[in-house]
This record gives C-alpha cells, sequence and structure tokens, in this order.
C-alpha cells in the first residue's frame, strides 16, 4: 500500500477561510461607501474578475453614471 505525501489540508482551509472573510469585508465596505448592494459589487466583482478595490470602485461608478 503506497502512501502519498502532501500538506495538512488544516492550514489551506485556514488560509482559505481567511481570505473569504477579507474579501466579505471589503464587500461590506464597498457596498456602504458606495450604498448599493452587496450582491451588486459580487456581481462587479465575478463579470470584471478584478479584485482590487480602486477597479471595483470604478466600475460602480460607471454603473451609476449610466442610472
Amino acid at each position: 500500500m503506497a502512501q502519498t505525501q502532501g500538506k495538512p489540508n488544516g492550514l489551506d482551509a485556514n488560509a482559505a477561510a481567511a481570505a473569504t472573510a477579507k474579501m466579505e469585508e471589503e464587500i461590506a465596505y464597498l457596498s456602504k461607501r458606495h450604498r448599493v448592494s452587496p450582491a451588486i459589487v459580487r456581481e462587479i466583482i465575478r463579470r470584471s474578475g478584478a479584485t482590487e478595490r480602486a477597479a471595483i470602485e470604478r466600475e460602480i461608478q460607471k454603473g451609476k453614471a449610466r442610472r
């Protein structure tokens, strides 16, 4: 029976959870600041593929200009 060498999954799970929590905080901040729903911010992030705040804020402003 062969054993596989690998990293412990606990470390990866903690890092993923921390990254997810940080992204959710960023989404909440942007949605409050620009007075849009968190779902809209998530959609902009998903559609544009950008994760940096400035790029997301530009997209939010473009959307507001269309209204």
